[in-house]
């Protein structure tokens, strides 16, 4: 009797701590809500917002169809890759200055040099331009905040702009007006 008491307190013991673990892990830190803050900053300042929307959706934009950053299937450094040297051909454009410098000793995005870039291979400089920081607080901002998300949220919404914006409106939950009944009159 007296060990499956124990063992009952231990037990309940151990799960207190695992749900506290838990409650912990899931409530972010100081560090992390500041490296998000910094990750949404760049993602506006670099104008991702132009192409892929705030919420990481993608769909037509000046660039044209930007891919899904919330169905992307891409590892952080695919995505550190695809936001320095842009996508040949497709429209997304490089962040990194110099990428693409013919003079260069290496060329680190996909082996190519600007004179291999022609034609319908080509990729645009960005207009605002990353340091390799810049772009891997971008990347971790979109695996932590963006992909494998579905709908755009109000919550994501209101954590993107802020309270203050009516661009979140259309996240707001639907409110049912009841007609006013007419009431006889005697």
């Amino acid at each position: 009797m007296r060990i499956s008491v124990l063992t009952s307190a231990a037990a309940a013991a151990a799960l207190a701590m695992v749900a506290l673990a838990a409650l912990v892990s899931a409530t972010p830190t100081r560090a992390e809500e500041s490296e998000a803050a910094l990750g949404r900053a760049i993602y506006a300042k670099a104008n991702c917002v132009g192409c892929h929307k705030w919420h990481g959706g993608g769909g037509g934009g000046y660039g044209g169809a930007a891919l899904s950053l919330r169905k992307t299937q891409l590892d952080r450094d695919q995505i550190i890759m695809t936001v320095t040297c842009g996508r040949p051909g497709a429209g997304m454009p490089s962040f990194l200055r110099g990428v693409y410098d013919d003079d260069a000793k290496e060329h680190p995005c996909y082996g190519f040099s600007q004179k291999d870039l022609t034609g319908d291979n080509h990729v645009v400089e960005a207009g605002v331009f990353l340091r390799p920081n810049e772009i891997a607080a971008v990347a971790d901002y979109v695996l932590a905040h963006i992909k494998g998300r579905g709908d755009p949220t109000l919550e994501e919404c209101l954590a993107f702009f802020g309270d203050k914006s009516r661009v979140c409106d259309i996240y707001e939950p639907k409110q049912s007006h009841k007609m006013p009944t007419p009431t006889t009159v005697n």
